[in-house]
C-alpha cells in the first residue's frame, strides 16, 4: 500500500513512535500496537543527537532510544522485525541519511530503507531547495517524500516545497516544536486553507493529543492527524512507573483507537468536496 492509498478510504491516522524507545522489544511491540488501534501509516522517529524539530517529550524519547543501542543499521533490523501492514515513514535528520554507505548521499540509505520495506521519509532539517538528491533518490527507489509546512510558510518556498514533495503533506498546526497540546491551534484552518489547491493528502500535526482535537483537525478540512508526543508520554510514563510492556502496549492502543475514531467523526461531519460528490 502507497503513502496516498492510506488516506483513500478515509482520513488517516498517522502515529509516531521513536524506534527503540525505551528499548527494542518494547518498541518492536508498542508499534504494532498502534496498528491494532486503527493506524493507517506508522512514522518511526530514527533517532539523531541534535533533533532540533522536537520538543522535550520527543527529545528524551531520542535519548532513551540512543542509550539503548539505536543505530541506522539497527533501524533497519527493527523495520524488518516489525510485524505490521501499514506503510511506515522514517522521519530522521539529513545527516544520518546523508553519511550512510561507504560514500556520502542519500542514495545508500533510500535503498535500504526500500529494500526493507519502508515507504517514505520526512526529514524535518532538509530545506525544500536543498532536497534535489533525496528527491531523485526517493524517486529511483519508489518512495515518497513528505515537507512539513509551517503556519508561516508562503509564497515561493510554499510553491517548491508542493513541487517535491509526495505521499502527504505534514501540515504544522502551530508554531514552534512538538508537544502535546491542551487545545487546537486557530492556525491549523488558514494553513490548510493555503493548501486547498494542492492534489496531496494534507495530515496534521504537532499538538494532537485527544480524540476531541482529532475530530476538530479533521472537521476543518484535514485528510489526516499526526500523532506523536501524546503517545511518547505513554511510552515515557511507562519506562518510568516500570510498568510491563503489554501494559503500555494496551495504553497506547486504546488511545490509538480514540484518535483513529475522533478522526472518522469529524470526517462525518463535514460538507462532502465539491470533487467528490
Amino acid at each position: 500500500m502507497s503513502l496516498e492509498d492510506a488516506f483513500a478510504d478515509g482520513p488517516a491516522f498517522i502515529p509516531y513512535l521513536a524506534a527503540g524507545d525505551p528499548d527494542y522489544e518494547s518498541s518492536l511491540e508498542y508499534v504494532e500496537a498502534l496498528e491494532r488501534g486503527g493506524a493507517d501509516i506508522i512514522e518511526l522517529g530514527l533517532p539523531f543527537s541534535e533533533p532540533i524539530a522536537e520538543g522535550p517529550t520527543i527529545q528524551n524519547a531520542v535519548v532513551r532510544s540512543l542509550e539503548g543501542g539505536m543505530t541506522p543499521t539497527r533501524f533497519f533490523e527493527f523495520v524488518e522485525d516489525l510485524d505490521v501492514s501499514v506503510p511506515l515513514v522514517c522521519m530522521t535528520y539529513y545527516n544520518l541519511i546523508y553519511r550512510y554507505g561507504d560514500e556520502p548521499g542519500p542514495r545508500p540509505f533510500v535503498e535500504k530503507a526500500a529494500e526493507v520495506g519502508i515507504e517514505g521519509f520526512v526529514v524535518p532539517d532538509l530545506p525544500a531547495e536543498e532536497s534535489d538528491p533525496l528527491r531523485e533518490a526517493c524517486d529511483e527507489f519508489g518512495l515518497d517524500l513528505v515537507f512539513i509546512v509551517a503556519p508561516t510558510t508562503r509564497g515561493e518556498r510554499l510553491e517548491r516545497i508542493m513541487e517535491q514533495v509526495s505521499g502527504y503533506v505534514y501540515v504544522q498546526a502551530r508554531l514552534g516544536t512538538t508537544g502535546a497540546q491542551t487545545d487546537v491551534s486557530d492556525q491549523t484552518d488558514s494553513s490548510l486553507g493555503r493548501l486547498a489547491d494542492y492534489d496531496v493528502p494534507k495530515a496534521v500535526g504537532f499538538g494532537i493529543s485527544s480524540g476531541e482535537h482529532a475530530e476538530r483537525i479533521v472537521r476543518s478540512g484535514a485528510d489526516g492527524i499526526i500523532v506523536g508526543s501524546a503517545l511518547v508520554d505513554i511510552v515515557a510514563q511507562g519506562h518510568e512507573n516500570g510498568d510491563a510492556p503489554e501494559v503500555v502496549a494496551d495504553r497506547l492502543e486504546t488511545l490509538a483507537r480514540e484518535l483513529k475514531d475522533g478522526a472518522v467523526v469529524g470526517a462525518s461531519q463535514r460538507p462532502p468536496h465539491p470533487e467528490r460528490t
